[in-house]
């Protein structure tokens, strides 16, 4: 068995051995797409929203930075937005795709303002906007200084709950989509207490959000595991564009601690990269300084670091207001207090770490994925627009426009089917193995270890062909295993995103975007202008050209 081969289902089930529910339509994740997605469906047809933890615990709600939107028509442009993005992507994105979500942008946005989001409000009584990096105007609408996830999801928390036809399940893992004749009927889940579980629906929407967890320094929460990418696999959707993870250029950097992710915004209100020897460095590598792509950062962050042969570089923010920098971010400030780090005052060690999933589940303008009846949208999608890079606060915003879509045209497609509910004859067995004991804390940790050093910001043959040898020798006993338990199960769903990582990242010998290769250091825009799809069960790698997914 290989990390491109696991099997079908991680568990064995029969429906005369487990428990079963119905909906009209499923939503796997509670983030901002899932939950907007579920907002997007008709009242009077039932929606059950699945969610592996908390909902307290997505990607979305820790989002800093903002959301990205023409707002200020004065001064900005859709055309300007769709340029800086489509740079950022690096000739990936689709720019069909990059002109939708830009346009829905400002009517999205609104619509969060009606029910209720405080955006932050300048002086003069207007929607305060900020700068990140690759955006050449201030279009970045902010909440709570540095807390803009945390108050979008207070908002779409609330709303969903004053609606009957919504219920949300939390602390309920996914351990598979269920298919019947080529279609996505549902899933499996299980939860404590309850056990294995088959949920049928009639449309069924993945936001389970990206994969940072397979990797020893992320911003992202242990519960980012790639579940959603592994399960639509399994299940036989198509992914692309895998080899490329953005990591966040400035994670807080203190030995021994959690990670705390210290946004980009903080750059864009001026403040500068210097290395341990207080020389500002961002300048020589690129003529956008700080305010650079985050891929370019990153990057240039990693290179200092080895010319200084020191474990991090320093953001220094000490020339700015004092009292401004505390006001617009209260959040990084708290984190840096707690080790005894002034944010606005001292120096604050930072270094990447992994941080967004770009590749995904391949959808099409709508959200539909390649699997009947099942649609993406959020980070474990990969729609088109980020093409090789996603550009800065463009996430969230790509979450609400394919989480409103996928919601109203799965709810369409419901609409046009019979109202009943049945079970389908879905059974697996999986042939008992004996013997085998592991520690699945120690494997996991070990993965991260090896992504971080092998395919992490640079990358090259030799190190693609050791992290590959290493999984696959992984993958070879453990994806055997039936486990009973999320945690093995997550290991497994984590050997095979990383899998299918680095097998995409082999396949692409150039640099690219989020993917730097040290052994083919230039972008080669005459053999590698084009997506990658690993194919499950085999070992080559399918070329999709670019524009021509599966857009109608």
């Amino acid at each position: 068995m290989t990390p491109l081969d696991p099997p079908r289902y991680l568990a064995s089930f029969h429906p005369k051995e487990v428990s079963h529910r119905f909906c009209d339509v499923l939503v796997l994740g509670a983030g901002l797409a899932g939950l907007r997605a579920a907002l997007a469906v008709e009242s009077t047809q039932s929606v059950l929203v699945v969610t592996k933890s908390s909902l307290q615990q997505s990607n979305s709600q820790w989002a800093q930075g903002g959301i990205a939107a023409v707002w200020n028509t004065q001064e900005d442009t859709f055309e300007s937005h769709t340029d800086d993005t489509l740079i950022a992507g690096q000739g990936l994105c689709n720019q069909l795709v990059v002109d939708h979500v830009i346009h829905e942008a400002p009517k999205r946005v609104q619509e969060l303002i009606d029910w209720g989001a405080n955006f932050d409000m300048s002086a003069n009584g207007q929607v305060a906007l900020t700068r990140e990096g690759g955006h050449r105007f201030s279009r970045i609408l902010h909440a709570l200084g540095d807390a803009t996830g945390r108050e979008i999801m207070r908002t779409v928390i609330h709303r969903a709950t004053q609606f009957p036809n919504i219920r949300l399940i939390e602390n309920t893992f996914t351990a598979d989509l269920l298919t019947h004749e080529g279609r996505c009927v549902g899933a499996m889940t299980w939860s404590e207490g309850t056990g294995l579980q088959l949920i049928w629906a009639k449309e069924t929407i993945l936001a389970t959000g990206g994969c940072g967890a397979l990797y020893r320094e992320t911003t992202n929460p242990a519960v980012a595991t790639g579940d959603g990418l592994a399960i639509a696999f399994r299940a036989g959707a198509q992914l692309q564009d895998m080899e490329f993870i953005q990591f966040h250029p400035t994670v807080l950097y203190v030995a021994g601690s959690a990670r705390h992710l210290i946004s980009e915004a903080v750059r864009g209100e001026g403040a500068y990269l210097r290395d341990c020897r207080g020389e500002r460095f961002m300048p020589f590598y690129d003529s956008r300084a700080e305010l650079a792509p985050r891929d370019v950062v990153a990057q240039a962050i990693v290179r200092q670091m080895e010319k200084t042969k020191h474990p991090c570089v320093y953001l220094d923010q000490r020339d700015l207001d004092p009292d401004r920098v505390k006001e617009r971010f209260p959040g990084i400030a708290e984190a840096c207090a707690k080790f005894g780090i002034d944010f606005a005052r001292d120096l604050i060690p930072v270094r990447p770490g992994a941080h967004y999933m770009i590749g995904g589940a391949t959808t099409d303008l709508r959200g539909a994925t390649t699997l009947p009846g099942l649609w993406a949208a959020g980070e474990v999608a990969a729609t088109g627009l980020h093409g090789a890079n996603r550009l800065a606060s463009n996430s969230l915003l790509e979450a609400l426009v394919f989480g409103e879509s996928a919601g109203r045209l799965a709810s369409q497609n419901v609409q046009d089917k019979p109202v009943s509910y049945q079970i389908i004859p879905v059974a697996h067995r999986r042939p008992a193995r004996r013997g085998v004991e592991i520690d699945v804390g120690d494997i996991r940790n070990s993965l991260q270890s090896v992504m971080f050093r092998q395919v992490g910001i640079e990358r090259d043959g030799e190190g693609l062909d050791a992290a590959a040898q290493q999984v696959e020798f992984w993958s070879q006993y453990v994806q055997a295993i039936e486990f009973d338990q999320p945690a093995g199960w997550e290991l497994q769903n984590m050997l095979t995103v990383a899998g299918v990582m680095i097998r995409s990242a082999k396949e692409r010998t150039e640099s690219r975007g989020t993917h730097y290769r040290v052994d083919f250091p230039l972008q080669d825009e005459v053999h590698w202008k084009c997506h990658l799809a690993p194919i499950r069960g085999e070992h080559h790698i399918k070329r999709i050209p670019l524009a021509n997914g599966l857009l109608p």
